[in-house]
């Protein structure tokens, strides 16, 4: 699985958010990883400089071997919290998405 990282250019895309995205989703999603070419994670600030509850937006997009990609959104008052609750869901989908499947 492939993960890339896009910022906005109110996020700055350190190398240590980077080594955190990709430990914290390798982890979460291990058990789908082999069915996942991709996944693209999109990081905002909806409110740029200003300060605001659940400004930072966590997109997740998981590309999936022979179906559509499956997109996710969360938002939170911290890049990490607005991943951890878009992992949640894309979890969720996943879960859905195989078990019709009866792969797992």
């Amino acid at each position: 699985m492939i993960i890339q990282i896009n910022t906005d250019r109110n996020i700055t895309g350190s190398e240590k958010l980077t080594a955190y995205f990709n430990s914290t989703i390798s982890e979460a999603l291990t058990r789908y990883s082999e069915n996942i070419s991709r996944l693209e994670v999109h990081l905002s600030d909806e409110n740029s400089h200003k300060e605001g509850l659940d400004d930072k937006r966590c997109m997740l997009e998981a590309r999936v071997e022979g179906m559509k990609p499956i997109a996710v959104t969360n938002q939170a008052g911290s890049t990490e919290q607005a991943l951890s609750g878009a992992l949640d869901k894309l979890e969720a989908s996943l879960h859905t998405i195989f078990g019709k499947l009866k792969t797992y």
